[in-house]
């Protein structure tokens, strides 16, 4: 079986539940769950940095990344989280070159939270339906007028691009793709591997 790879970027200040939500369904999916603990998932994860330092979390976890923009293989799946460090990372050109440059080559892109921030200052949301945390749906709106905010679903699917509502709900966003990718019935395994509800319901889970 070819795995399919799926980076997910880490950088300063990073939200943790943003990137360990999903980097947790995709390495947990399996394709037979009788075979749980003796096979593989089909998802090859791993986290991606600028560097190869440390990275501090918001919350002061350290991380340390598996490979460099400059060393990370072809991806199938890139996953961007967000988290106070967008605030910074928006102006960060090195980034938003990284991602320009692999979202031409990848099968799926993701964002989770104000991940999605960053997708749109990369030019990478012109004309899509998007959406971000709740706090940040009307700076989404006004920053990136060509992009359709959806205020009410909690993913966001658009041909190959899927973004999420905040936070917890980038682990609805991992689900969704491991149904894209092997169908429901395996992602419907994997969120009951999780003890995690199967996101039946896009309503976003705020009221706003």
């Amino acid at each position: 079986m070819q795995r399919k790879r799926v980076g997910i970027v880490i950088f300063p200040d990073v939200e943790v539940l943003d990137f360990c939500g999903p980097y947790e369904v995709f390495s947990v999916a399996r394709l037979d769950e009788a075979k749980r603990f003796d096979e593989p998932s089909p998802f090859d994860v791993f986290l991606v940095a600028q560097g190869g330092d440390p990275i501090a979390t918001r919350g002061g976890m350290k991380v340390l990344p598996d490979h460099t923009f400059a060393n990370c293989p072809k991806l199938d799946v890139l996953v961007v989280p967000g988290g106070f460090g967008t605030r910074r990372e928006s102006q960060n050109a090195v980034l938003l070159d990284w991602l320009r440059e692999r979202a031409q080559e990848v099968e799926t892109l993701t964002s989770v939270c104000t991940g999605s921030m960053l997708l749109g200052h990369a030019g990478l949301l012109h004309g899509l339906r998007a959406t971000t945390h709740w706090r940040w749906l009307e700076p989404m709106r006004n920053t990136f007028p060509d992009t359709t905010v959806e205020f009410q679903q909690h993913v966001v699917e658009d041909g190959h691009v899927v973004t999420s509502a905040g936070i917890s709900a980038g682990i609805d966003m991992a689900l969704r793709v491991v149904s894209r990718y092997f169908g429901e019935t395996i992602g419907r395994a994997t969120a009951r591997h999780m003890e995690y509800p199967f996101p039946d319901n896009n309503a976003r889970r705020v009221r706003l």
